[in-house]
């Protein structure tokens, strides 16, 4: 599949936010040279101009049909999630807050970090709380990786196997399911994306726009923020864009990617809150339990994503592949990097994965 009238506009949609998060991220480093990490931004930047480029390869084949669900594909990325977000924000500004001066005011980052402070904060050794809040941020995590494996099912099993659609549509349940996945992701991401940069627009003076963000969205974000990531990026966007290009690879390898990233990252936090006590580093927040009930789930989901969607690999083979996926997994959790780790686990998960996956 190559460029077309049709997917360019996807490509030049992409791109064009890559170098806002690219603007937005020098001007956080300057401003809160501590609090963001530079790095990241970077690789999120390159993540959406790649993800873009990317589009129109997860078609191999071209014509009318395909190029009909591209059409409405493209509609809905690059002009109805942008029309949506101008109505919402139009709303806020015509008629949330115009005749609510004290509301506007209200709605400024300093408020929000003292609310989120006098949420977070103040209960900070609230072992209970802190499992509760950690746990929202880990099923905001898992949505992305678990929507799409449940649109894949739907596509091949149902659509095209119960429903027998595909006659219908001139498509596979495979470039239905890629179909859906991509529609539903990209259009996601771009949401994700406004949200972030109305959000983050307090780091301009003269062209702040904080005080469109509804109070629900905001009441959102203390629940499933970490305190520094308040100057950062959102994770679910994170996580989505460095997913993207494991999209090429078998589906059993992309969902053990995906829920290692979720699961098993979540596992490994939710077990360390409630139940560890050594910590390794000594002075970090980590903990033994954490890192083994991380590495164990990330097995776990991986062996069970092998088995159901790569079911023609012989047992040996997705045991090498299920612990290699869990060892990286661990080793980036151990590592502590800078970097955040859902870019990390993504991006060397599935290389690991795919190069026992193709020397077995």
């Amino acid at each position: 599949m190559v460029f077309t009238v049709i997917t360019l506009p996807i490509t030049f949609l992409f791109s064009a936010i890559g170098v806002g998060i690219l603007y937005f991220a020098i001007k956080l480093k300057k401003r809160f040279p501590k609090e963001h990490v530079l790095v990241n931004s970077l690789i999120v930047s390159a993540l959406w101009v790649i993800s873009g480029i990317l589009y129109p390869y997860f078609y191999p084949r071209d014509n009318e049909f395909i190029r009909f669900h591209q059409s409405f594909s493209m509609s809905i990325i690059c002009i109805f999630a942008p029309l949506l977000v101008f109505l919402i924000l139009l709303y806020q500004s015509k008629i949330v807050l115009k005749d609510n001066p004290e509301l506007r005011k209200s709605r400024t980052i300093t408020n929000f970090l003292e609310k989120y402070d006098s949420v977070n904060v103040n209960r900070i050794n609230d072992k209970t709380y802190s499992l509760r809040t950690d746990f929202h941020r880990k099923v905001f995590h898992l949505l992305p990786g678990l929507i799409i494996i449940i649109l894949r099912i739907f596509a091949i099993n149902i659509w095209e196997g119960v429903w027998n659609a595909g006659h219908v549509y001139g498509i596979t349940g495979h470039e239905y399911a890629m179909f859906l996945i991509l529609t539903i992701g990209y259009t996601g991401v771009v949401l994700f994306a406004a949200l972030d940069f109305v959000r983050l627009s307090f780091i301009f003076e003269n062209s702040n726009v904080y005080s469109l963000l509804p109070d629900c969205l905001s009441n959102l974000l203390i629940k499933s923020l970490k305190r520094k990531e308040n100057y950062e990026f959102t994770k679910n966007m994170v996580l989505v864009l460095s997913l993207v290009p494991v999209l090429f690879l078998p589906f059993g390898i992309f969902t053990a990617v995906a829920l290692i990233t979720s699961i098993g990252d979540g596992v490994a936090s939710l077990m360390g809150i409630g139940f560890g006590r050594y910590h390794f580093p000594k002075h970090s927040s980590k903990t033994i339990v954490g890192y083994i009930s991380g590495f164990l789930a990330s097995f776990g989901v991986s062996y069970f994503s092998l088995w159901l969607f790569e079911p023609h690999i012989t047992i040996f083979k997705t045991i090498i592949m299920s612990l290699s996926g869990a060892v990286v997994f661990l080793i980036i959790d151990l590592l502590s990097l800078k970097v955040d780790d859902n870019i990390l686990n993504p991006i060397f998960c599935s290389l690991v994965m795919t190069f026992f996956y193709l020397v077995l």
